[in-house]
Order: structure tokens, then C-alpha cells, then sequence
């Protein structure tokens, strides 16, 4: 095999890269993480199957082939694979408007929309479309993910009550819950309390306490993250002892007991129209999601991500979920900062926990046959009530008021309108914002700094500048976008001063100029021409350059190019110092 071909397999599959030196001390490390991710995902991966409002066993189901495959092709360390609230919400809003939950219809779409994420993100992988995420601006992904924490926590208020409640919007939920209160089952609503209640103080209180007591470190924090599975415990033998699912509190009931099965998702050309939008925005919301936690944790060990591997590792995770029982996947912020704190080295401590959590999907599922619906709601309401942040809106506000503007409305739109209406908002408003930014570049009129050959803001500092001269810098490549605006700009900038003899374009910071803005640079120079002005440019780059020079447009050009802007005032303004001949 020749040096390209082995490292194109290499590259394809990243296994092969750490497999080759993993050693005795990894595997010590990778095990000790399983374990205890494992103990944190068996309740979080049935409290986001009943999120998702599919059967608990299907939560377990996507946690573990989607795990295995993403440790194969995922480029991530630390990165754990599974089911996460945001998606999980995407998933019950999905299929919610093709199929009835309960029904066999409802878990076949899961599966479909499982299936067509893992293709969308495996044509993304391929074509090398992992770039694209970019465009997606952080603060609308942050008032998006916060406005979904919202709507997760305000869905689960329905089982910590005991009540039947439905909707999409806040404002649904809340008056569905409103309608329903006289209904509430005391003895369930003091289970979730008191469920919510010790999962909270264990978020913030366990381990310090714990500490107190004298419990090393490494322990206090393996039985923080062991938290919930205490709920889960406690909660289900006081129902199963006090016979109180017989008193109305609601229950998970029989879970098959049984590794995930072979299931073949819907193929029907009309569900798979329906559900390739929402689809598409679960893939775009995954991996944007699934690439930051990944980067963030690789940075603290200096290690690389691909985020065009991650498509391809995370669509494989997601056709796996298709094809065994399972739904929607991607890289979940929390249980990839516990497997990272727990001392994961390699993808196979994710491996390692789908082997645990197969055990559990085979010896342990009759044991949460009585475990309250209040509890795995509690759990998801103090998993995803981290997610919500609104010091964005502050932040955003003080630093830019169009950002702010963006994050508003993602959070308005999704509180009000659904997560699906919220999410595409928030890809629109990112492309809008991008393209209303550059647009409108910062153009800035320039002039000379005395004693130097520098040139900066006539605005921002004391400059010496000429009455015939106007030198105008670009800080921005000139585009289809901003090209008119430039154009008036220069337009007025030379119509409102008679004296202006030449104007020079500064491209310092223009990177590219496309077809469009070549032919606004064009009629600059047509219109100045009529106007016997001057019309130069200096500081161009090479590789601008270059393209400029396969046009008419140099020849046609009324004025020069200049190597600096220095040589541009010196040519066009006689007058002008060498601060060379100052200093001497």
C-alpha cells in the first residue's frame, strides 16, 4: 500500500491513527470513564427517550451502536455520542406532524429521521461541507439553545404533576398545564419535588459535602455524577413498595429486555419529503453542538478535530441509531465533559460505555419497571436548565446591537413559534446578519502620521492629509454585497469636495475581489474619469493582483497601482515629507 493510500485510511479511519499505540495505561483510563458515564447515561438515556416521546428502551438503543461507530470514524477523544435534549425536542416536534405518539408509525419516523441525518451529515463529510456550520453565529445558536432549554423544562412540568398536557410553544404548554392543574397528582408532584429537588443540590452541593467528610476527590466526584442513578433508585423502590403507580403515579413500565434489534426505517418517498427539513436542521444543530464541545475539549490537550471527519463520524452514529432501535444522535455537551474529567484517552472508553450500557439494556431493565415518569422529567429539568443563559442578551447587547437583535428574535421565535420555526429563524437570521455586516464594510478615510509612513483614521488620530487627495481603506474583501455601497461611497466622498484631484482605494485588507465588485471598480473609475479625478489603488495583494491582471480593467484603470500608499502620496502629492530625510 502506498503512503497516500495508507494515509487516506488513516484519515478515514481515525482507529487506526490511535489504535496502533494504545497502551495498557489507556486502557486503565478509558474503563474507569465508561464506568462512570455509563452510571450517568442509563437514566439521561431514558429521560431523553421519553423527551423525545418514544419508548425509554429506545434512549438505551441509540447509546449504543451510534457510540461504537462514531469511536471508529469520529476524530474526538472525549467526544461522548448519544442522545441530547436539544435534539431529542427537535426529534418530538419532528415527528409529531407525521405520525401520532405511541403509535408504530411514531417510532418508524424516528427511525427515517435518524436515517436521513446520517445521510445528510455523511454528503456534508464527503464534499467536505463542514465549513457551512460556520455560518451559523454563535449567539443565535446560544439564544436558540436557550430558548429550547426553556421549552424542554416547561414539557417535563407535565409528569412532575401527574397531568396530561400537550404543545409545542410556550405558550401552549403553559396553558395546556393551566387547564390541566386541578388534575395534579399530590403524591407524584412530591416525588418530582423532592426528584428535582436532591438532583439540583447534587449538582452544586454532593461534592463539597462529600469533601467535607473526607472522601478523596476522585470518589466525591464519582458520586456527584452517580446523582441521578440514586434518584432512580430511591424513587422507584418507594413506588414499588408503596404500591403508588396503583395511586396513579405514572411509571415506565416493562422495557423489553434485550440488546438493540435490527429495525428498517421507513423508506416512503412522502415521509421522507416530510421530514428532510427538519432532517437537515437536526443534522445543522448536531454538528454545530457536537464540533464545539469536541474542539473544546481537544484544545485542553492540544490535540486536533476534523470537523469533516466529525460529519462523517456522526452520520455513521446516526444510521446506526436507524437501523438498531434508536433516534437522532450527536455529541452531548454534558457526558463529554464527564468522560473528559473522568480521564477518557481514546474513543474506545465510549466504546467501553456502549458495552456497559448493552449489559444494562440486557440485566437491568426490569429493575426500573417502577421507576416514576417524575423522576426521569426531574432529570431531564436540571440537565437542561444549564442550557439556558440569558446573559447573552446582555452581552450581545452592550457589545453589538444586531447580535442582540438576532438573539431576541431566536429566542422569541422559538419560544413562540416551536423549535423548528426557532431553528430556521436562527439559520436565516445568522446568513442575514453576515451579509447585512458585509455589506456595509468599514471604510475609513486615511491619512498620514507625521514622522512616519504609516496611515490611519482621519477620524482617530492627528494626521496630515491634502485637500486634492482622498485615500479611502477597505477593511473588507469586496463582494456582490458591499460593491454599491462602495460605490456611493467614493460617489459622495468626491462630490461634496471640488479640490479632490485623486482618489486612492487602500487594499491592505482586501483579500479578494469577485466579478461584481470588478465591475463596480469598473464605473468607479468610469465616473471619476468624467470627473477628472484621479483613480489609483495601492497595497494590493498578490494574489488579487493577480486575478485584476487577467481583466481589462488595469489597462482601462485612469491611474496607477502603487506598491504602498506611502509611494501613492509621494507620487501624488509632491509636497510630502520623507520622514527618512527628518530622522536624518
Amino acid at each position: 500500500m502506498s503512503d497516500t493510500a495508507r494515509s487516506l485510511l488513516r484519515r478515514s479511519l481515525p482507529i487506526l491513527d490511535w489504535g496502533r499505540d494504545y497502551s495498557r495505561a489507556a486502557l486503565s483510563n478509558d474503563l474507569i470513564a465508561a464506568v462512570i458515564v455509563t452510571i450517568m447515561l442509563i437514566p439521561q438515556s431514558l429521560a431523553y427517550a421519553l423527551l423525545a416521546g418514544l419508548p425509554p428502551e429506545a434512549g438505551i438503543y441509540a447509546s449504543i451502536l451510534p457510540i461504537i461507530l462514531y469511536a471508529i470514524f469520529g476524530t474526538s477523544r472525549a467526544l461522548a455520542v448519544g442522545p441530547v435534549a436539544v435534539v431529542s425536542l427537535m426529534t418530538a416536534a419532528a415527528i409529531a406532524q407525521v405520525a401520532e405518539q405511541g403509535s408504530m408509525g411514531y417510532a418508524a419516523a424516528a427511525l427515517t429521521l435518524a436515517l436521513l441525518s446520517g445521510g445528510i451529515l455523511l454528503v456534508m463529510g464527503v464534499f467536505r461541507l463542514g465549513f457551512l456550520a460556520n455560518f451559523l453565529s454563535h449567539p443565535v445558536i446560544a439564544g436558540f439553545i436557550t430558548a429550547s432549554g426553556i421549552l424542554i423544562a416547561t414539557s417535563q412540568i407535565k409528569h412532575i404533576l401527574g397531568v396530561e398536557a400537550e404543545g409545542h410553544t410556550l405558550i401552549e404548554l403553559v396553558t395546556s398545564l393551566l387547564a390541566h392543574l386541578p388534575e395534579t397528582n399530590w403524591i407524584t408532584l412530591l416525588l418530582g419535588v423532592a426528584a428535582t429537588g436532591f438532583l439540583f443540590w447534587v449538582r452544586k452541593g454532593l461534592k463539597p459535602a462529600l469533601l467535607k467528610l473526607g472522601l478523596g476527590p476522585r470518589l466525591a466526584d464519582v458520586a456527584t455524577k452517580a446523582g441521578p442513578v440514586a434518584a432512580v433508585v430511591v424513587t422507584t423502590l418507594i413506588t414499588a413498595g408503596l404500591s403508588l403507580g396503583d395511586k396513579g403515579v405514572k411509571i415506565v413500565g416493562a422495557v423489553p429486555q434485550s440488546l438493540p434489534p435490527l429495525t428498517l426505517p421507513d423508506l416512503s418517498l412522502d415521509l421522507l419529503g416530510l421530514l428532510f427539513i427538519p432532517a437537515l436542521l437536526i443534522s445543522v444543530i448536531g454538528f454545530v453542538e457536537s464540533i464545539s464541545v469536541a474542539q473544546t475539549l481537544a484544545a485542553k490537550k492540544r490535540q486536533r478535530i476534523d470537523p469533516d471527519q466529525e460529519l462523517i463520524g456522526l452520520g455513521a452514529a446516526n444510521i446506526g441509531a436507524a437501523f438498531t432501535g434508536g433516534y437522532p444522535v450527536t455529541g452531548g455537551f454534558a457526558r463529554s465533559v464527564v468522560n473528559f474529567d473522568a480521564g477518557a484517552e481514546t474513543p474506545a472508553a465510549g466504546a467501553y460505555t456502549a458495552v456497559g450500557l448493552a449489559i444494562a439494556a440486557v440485566a437491568l431493565t426490569p429493575l426500573v419497571y417502577y421507576l416514576p415518569k417524575a423522576t426521569l422529567a426531574a432529570t431531564i429539568i436540571v440537565a437542561v436548565l444549564s442550557l439556558v443563559d440569558f446573559s447573552i442578551l446582555r452581552r450581545s447587547w452592550r457589545y453589538s446591537k444586531a447580535d442582540f437583535a438576532a438573539v431576541l428574535a431566536t429566542i422569541l421565535l422559538t419560544l413562540g413559534m416551536g423549535v423548528e420555526i426557532g431553528v430556521s429563524a436562527g439559520v436565516i437570521l445568522s446568513l442575514a446578519l453576515f451579509l447585512y455586516k458585509t455589506s456595509r464594510p468599514h471604510v475609513a478615510e486615511v491619512g498620514l502620521v507625521p514622522g512616519t509612513q504609516h496611515f490611519r483614521n482621519i477620524l482617530r488620530h492627528e494626521v496630515e492629509t491634502d485637500p486634492s487627495l482622498v485615500t479611502l481603506r477597505v477593511d473588507e474583501s469586496l463582494f456582490f454585497a458591499n460593491a454599491r455601497f462602495l460605490e456611493d461611497m467614493i460617489q459622495d466622498r468626491v462630490a461634496q469636495d471640488c479640490p479632490v484631484k485623486n482618489v486612492v482605494l487602500m487594499c491592505s485588507a482586501v483579500n479578494e475581489i469577485d466579478f461584481s465588485a470588478l465591475e463596480s471598480l469598473e464605473a468607479i473609475n468610469e465616473r471619476l474619469s468624467g470627473m477628472g479625478v484621479g483613480f489609483h489603488l495601492s497595497e494590493v495583494k498578490g494574489p488579487v493582483m493577480d486575478r485584476l491582471q487577467k481583466t481589462h480593467f488595469l489597462d482601462q484603470l485612469n491611474g496607477e497601482v502603487f506598491l504602498s500608499q506611502w509611494d501613492a502620496m509621494r507620487s501624488l502629492t509632491p509636497g510630502a515629507a520623507d520622514p527618512s530625510m527628518d530622522q536624518s
